[in-house]
């Protein structure tokens, strides 16, 4: 997401005043969304699937398109602005790969879908999790602290920057950077936990 508009680019305002005329049902509005939200949606897919192996079986343009079909399909969505879209993106980017994890696990031979959780090897000391098994996590966090798993949505299925996600969320950069590090650090402990059982549970113990 960019704070000030582009060469070619609508302003962010104007982005905002056409979001809420699409919530209003103007057709117009959603004509002339259709190629901005559609290359915002690339950005974001891009920026999460560079941390992704080549041979990921979902490809940056299936994902883009899953997440532009269902957020058309939100008619009912009442759009605030800009950052609001951010915000909903960043979930549909969340639910369809945690979807896509799930159904990857169940086929047989299918190996579980590892990630990282920081910018370069997220999670610290390099160590790779479960999709599905951070996404049940983030589900405990959200009771403790729905705003810490708002940053990780953004930071990591949006890959927002700090700043954006400053910007999305309303809160300070430190804010930010504060609840990224906490989160990651919570969520490091709970899955190395998960983990911990899992073993424990498979050998017997």
């Amino acid at each position: 997401m960019r704070t000030a508009a582009q060469p070619g680019d609508p302003a962010g305002g104007d982005i905002s005043t056409l979001l809420h005329a699409w919530s209003k049902g103007d057709p117009e509005a959603l004509d002339k969304l259709t190629p901005i939200v559609y290359e915002e949606l690339r950005r974001l897919a891009r920026r999460y699937m560079r941390r992704e192996r080549a041979s990921h079986s979902l490809q940056t343009t299936a994902l883009v398109n899953e997440a532009y079909m269902r957020l058309v399909d939100y008619k009912r969505m009442q759009w605030h602005d800009r950052a609001h879209f951010f915000a909903v993106s960043s979930q549909l980017m969340r639910r369809i790969l945690v979807e896509h994890a799930r159904r990857r696990n169940l086929k047989r031979g299918a190996g579980v879908q590892h990630v990282s959780l920081d910018e370069a090897a997220v999670m610290g000391h390099g160590r790779g999790t479960d999709l599905v098994a951070l996404d049940d996590a983030l589900n405990q966090l959200a009771l403790l602290d729905p705003r810490k798993v708002k940053v990780v949505e953004m930071r990591f299925f949006g890959g927002l920057s700090v700043e954006e996600s400053a910007e999305v969320l309303q809160i300070s950069t430190v804010t930010v950077l504060r609840d990224w590090s906490t989160a990651k650090a919570w969520l490091y402990r709970e899955l190395a936990n998960r983990d911990g059982s899992t073993q424990a549970t498979a050998d017997g113990s």
